[in-house]
């Protein structure tokens, strides 16, 4: 039922309910307006009350009508089946109804107008609401600058919104819109600024005394703020009015008009700022502003590099950037966030693939430039202005700017890291080059690097020779002073650090670690902290230099190092020994001896770590060095095995942390291969943990408690009760989805090659349950997962699996004779599991195919069956497509079927002898049977990983269920003879040799050697 006026009172009466803080009232007030969101003149009724004057003072009521009209165009301007919605009739009214309340005084109402307009604006322009832009544009007019501001609110909003459509149509009208107001929005954005300063200007000067009247202080205060929207919205424009001239080589033309005057805005707010010491509001403006101007002209140049390459645009800009960096700290009065963006330009520019001509050449006898011959050429241009800009001279500085100046750890740097050490290592590891200027400078730094390495890094080796000349490493026992020599060293350390790639070439480490870095984390002093956790990081980044006869005094140093006091130092330890045993010049040999030690001291470490991110990374060397060592870390399993139960129980409510716990045992599995067993007492309850589904984990840690699951049946030399009974959860996964079926179905192989019968009296019911979900629902992938589980089930449970699993394999059957939309290696697959039922349990074969049920379902996808059986139609269908099978087990299979086929007293045989033995007969001849007539082959069955030993492995269980296979045991060539034989007694000589001498000479020819003795 539609709302009228008359429900006016009862929406506000709700909307004043919904505010209120006591539940009882709330609650049922909130649920009533969810309700009312999809009927008809909802929307109205908020924008009356919205609009309403008389509740001007009742300001939060019309907020939140306006959040509510907001989330109904959301869900409900699109016309939707489920609901009545807003109706076409009630828009129109709603639109113009909205353009007439822009000028709205409150700001929070205005700023959800503002969002409601661009909502509607996305997707009803241009076509239904065509009058859109030119009732703003009208509205610009006013003098009113309250107008003015709302209005360009509304048009920034609408511009955010209608520059993520991405089609070509869309992307045209945004232009034709910036066509539009592009020059009316630059002309406007200029008078402000030229206010804006004259505003600034006579503050400063005193001539107003700083007391500007409240109407004065209005109109500066909106004048700022349409100032900045109208900043907001040129930057729109710029960005998505106009094609990047990296893809059309157009130029931009307003690139080279507006440009130098965002610059030269820049340049007159700054000069303000600092003397803006008593207008902490207006300053605070200021730095907002500067911080805009400067990130629209690098978001610019990266979208518009080649108009931004104009001689009246990049030089002066990169000029003033290159200034504020190399700018002496003690006179450098830009603050910090401008600088960020100053560097962030600069290195925009230094990396910018378009100023990098291509060294392709030209078509010969073509006079009309190409598009690349175009942008070479304008590249080529930018070239030489970066080459006069950033000259030899000028990048020489730059760089040991940087690492002087830049990367120095500063005071408020050393009382943080004294506070809080964990915090201090992960914040410089984490924080992005956008967010602190040491980081975005280091950026800048290796930027630099990439294309001036020849010249920047002798620069560097210098730097680190004067800084270990000006601060020889200290006697062990000596005291340190942090002093600005001491504070260099560790810059330098950090850029050689930083470029290790680039100047690997230029340092001789081994002489650098014997003279001085060995020496730097002797001394122990609290102040020789900042040294020794840089020497500790160093050598994590400088592992291929680490080689030989280095690697064990530095496995040492790195245990000292992970042992300190400080819990920095000890981060960067551990970063370190992680790079050097993930590294392909690490042996175990060599790092054995250092095990008993490096293990203890990563447990104290975890021991008295608080921050999770320490805990992941010491947790994370734990496991690689298991993974590394393998089956040599047995001797310290007991005292691993001693500390895991600790950090599992530490670790609750830290999913990433025990699923840390998690890989480590996987890893220990395997490497204990038979012996795993020791580890059950702590396995177990976590894999019982791990795998429920209903635990409140489960999104994060299912998928590695299934993965441990599988690692530990594959590594059980016995299967035992508990693992038994976990079983139930492998069917609860499965009932959830099948995102983990690939490693189910190893779980379920594992079982049956561990438990066999007795696994599958158990839990009999819950495999075919999972794989009556899994077949006929899945793709070909899924259920080529799926049929060698089926298989191995016949192939240990002859007797007893068949009739568990008789509707899997009826769908198997439906499968092979209708499935004309499955893949052929599917359905020839999946044949082949019915060929090993038809050879190892004939009787059930027969009963299955004369099932009324599979008559039934047969008929229902559209096959003909005949009154005996769909024997003869399964067999017809599969052998179509046997040619799809690989494997000369499955191949064998199949002829052995066949043969069997060829002993049934039915009339249709003779029908089919030829494709029998064709297919026979081939078979035969890949085979190679020896004398025995046992074929030798090789099939998926009998692969060993090497993960145990020979008697317990799962590889042994595979290669004894081969051996034990009947399959291989017989020999088909004398089986083909008897059964062609006993074909011939059931048929009769004559029906039989006519049928004989239908075959092709060939094909009778091979038959005849074949069957020689």
């Amino acid at each position: 039922m539609a709302l009228t006026s008359e429900d006016l009172s009862t929406v506000y009466s709700l909307l004043q309910s919904a505010l209120r803080q006591d539940d009882a009232i709330r609650k049922p007030a909130e649920a009533t307006l969810a309700a009312c969101e999809n009927r008809p003149g909802f929307c109205s009724c908020l924008l009356e009350i919205i609009a309403s004057r008389d509740l001007e003072h009742q300001s939060d009521a019309r907020w939140l009508a306006s959040v509510y009209f907001k989330n109904s165009i959301n869900r409900y301007w699109r016309i939707r089946r489920d609901s009545l919605g807003i109706s076409d009739a009630e828009k129109p009214h709603l639109r113009r109804k909205l353009l007439e309340l822009i000028r709205e005084e409150n700001n929070q109402v205005a700023v959800q107008l503002a969002l409601l307009i661009s909502k509607i604006a996305r997707f009803d322009y241009p076509r239904e609401w065509q009058e859109l832009f030119p009732t703003l544009l009208q509205k610009l007019q006013s003098p009113d600058v309250l107008m003015t501001q709302r209005v360009y609110l509304v048009l920034n909003q609408i511009l955010k919104e209608l520059s993520t459509k991405r089609l070509a149509a869309d992307q045209r009208n945004f232009a034709e819109i910036t066509l539009q107001y592009f020059d009316y929005t630059w002309h406007h954005w200029c008078a402000d600024t030229q206010g804006i300063i004259q505003g600034l200007s006579s503050i400063i000067r005193g001539t107003e005394s700083d007391h500007l009247s409240t109407d004065q202080e209005q109109t500066l205060r909106l004048t700022c703020e349409r100032w900045m929207l109208c900043l907001k919205v040129l930057r729109r424009m710029l960005l998505h009015g106009f094609q990047s001239d990296a893809k059309s080589v157009q130029e931009v033309g307003p690139v080279k008009e507006v440009c130098p005057k965002f610059l030269h805005a820049v340049q007159s707010l700054l000069h303000y700022r600092s003397l803006l010491t008593q207008a902490l509001v207006l300053q605070e403006f200021v730095e907002k502003a500067c911080l805009r101007l400067m990130k629209i002209l690098v978001e610019v140049q990266s979208t518009h590099p080649y108009s931004f390459s104009n001689l009246a645009v990049l030089p002066p800009v990169l000029e003033f950037c290159y200034a504020q960096i190399a700018e002496p700290k003690e006179r450098r009065v830009i603050f910090e966030p401008f600088l960020i963006k100053c560097t962030i330009f600069v290195r925009s520019v230094i990396q910018c693939v378009a100023y990098r001509p291509n060294k392709a050449g030209r078509v010969v006898g073509q006079t009309t430039p190409t598009m690349e011959e175009t942008k070479g050429t304008l590249a080529r241009q930018a070239e030489e202005i970066l080459l006069v800009l950033l000259g030899n001279q000028r990048l020489v500085l730059l760089c040991g700017i940087l690492v002087r100046s830049y990367f120095v750890l500063t005071p408020a740097d050393l009382d943080e890291w004294a506070l809080d050490p964990e915090a201090f290592h992960h914040e410089q590891d984490l924080i992005q080059c956008k967010e602190k200027l040491r980081p975005c400078a280091e950026s800048l730094y290796l930027a630099l690097f990439e294309s001036h390495r020849e010249l920047l890094a002798p620069v560097v080796v210098e730097i680190l020779k004067q800084a270990l000349e000006g601060c020889p490493p200290a006697a062990p026992g000596a005291d340190v002073i942090i002093t600005p020599a001491l504070l260099l060293k560790e810059a330098a350390y950090n850029a050689v650090g930083a470029a290790n790639y680039d100047l690997h070439d230029y340092i001789d480490f081994k002489s650098w670690w014997e003279g001085a870095l060995v020496h730097e984390i002797r001394n122990q002093h609290p102040n020789g902290r900042i040294l020794r956790r840089k020497v500790a990081w160093l050598l994590g980044k400088w592992v291929s230099k680490i080689k030989d006869d280095m690697r064990k005094p530095i496995y040492s140093a790195l245990l000292r190092l992970l042992g300190d006091s400080d819990m920095a130092v000890q981060l960067a330890a551990c970063y370190s020994l992680q790079n050097l045993i993930d590294d392909v010049h690490f042996y175990e040999d060599e790092f054995l001896e250092f095990v008993p030690a490096c293990l203890e001291l990563l447990f104290q470490f975890m021991r008295s770590a608080q921050e999770f991110d320490s805990k992941l990374q010491i947790f994370h060397l734990v496991s690689l060095i298991i993974d590394r060592l393998g089956e040599k870390i047995a001797p310290y399993v007991g005292k691993i095995l001693s500390f895991l139960p600790q950090v599992w129980q530490d670790s609750e409510g830290q999913s990433l942390l025990q699923i840390q716990v998690i890989l480590a045992l996987q890893q220990l599995l395997i490497a204990l291969g038979p012996q795993s067993p020791i580890c059950y007492d702590l396995l177990l309850p976590i894999l019982q943990y791990s795998t429920d589904v209903n635990q409140p984990d489960e999104l994060n840690m299912l998928e590695d408690g299934v993965q441990l699951w599988q690692t530990t049946l594959r590594n059980a030399p016995i299967m035992v009760p508990q693992l038994m009974d976990l079983f139930p959860h492998l069917v609860a996964v499965m009932e959830r989805n099948f995102e983990h079926l690939s490693t189910v179905m190893k779980i379920i192989e594992s079982y049956i090659l561990l438990g066999k019968v007795e696994f599958l009296r158990s839990h009999g019911a819950g495999v075919a349950k999972i794989l009556d979900i899994v077949v006929g629902n899945v793709k070909e992938k899924g259920m080529m997962c799926t049929l060698p589980v089926v298989d191995a089930l016949v192939q240990c449970c002859p007797g007893d699996a068949p009739s568990l699993l008789a509707g899997v394999l009826q769908k198997l059957v439906l499968l092979v004779v209708s499935g004309r939309e499955e893949p052929d290696l599917v359905r020839a697959s999946a044949g082949a599991v019915l060929a090993r039922v038809f050879v190892q349990n004939s009787a059930f074969f027969a009963q299955l195919t004369s099932r009324p049920s599979l008559s039934l379902a047969l008929q229902q996808s559209g096959v003909a069956v005949p009154d005996q059986s769909a024997l003869f139609l399964f067999f017809d269908a599969w052998l179509d497509k046997v040619d799809s099978l690989t494997t000369l087990l499955k191949r064998k299979l199949c002829a052995l079927a066949l043969c069997i086929l060829l002993a049934l007293r039915e009339p249709q045989i003779l029908d089919r002898l030829e494709q029998i033995i064709s297919i026979c007969t081939s078979v035969l001849h890949e085979t190679e049977e020896d004398k025995n007539g046992v074929a030798s082959g090789y099939d998926y069955h009998i692969v060993d990983d090497g993960s145990m030993g020979p008697e317990e492995s799962e590889a042994s269980r595979k290669r004894q269920v081969y051996i034990a296979d009947p399959i291989n045991k017989v020999a088909l060539a004398p089986f083909l003879k008897e059964k062609l034989q006993t074909c011939a007694a059931l048929h009769g000589e004559a029906a039989f040799n006519a049928a004989m001498s239908r075959l092709h000479p060939s094909l009778l020819l091979q038959l005849q050697q074949l069957m020689q003795p």
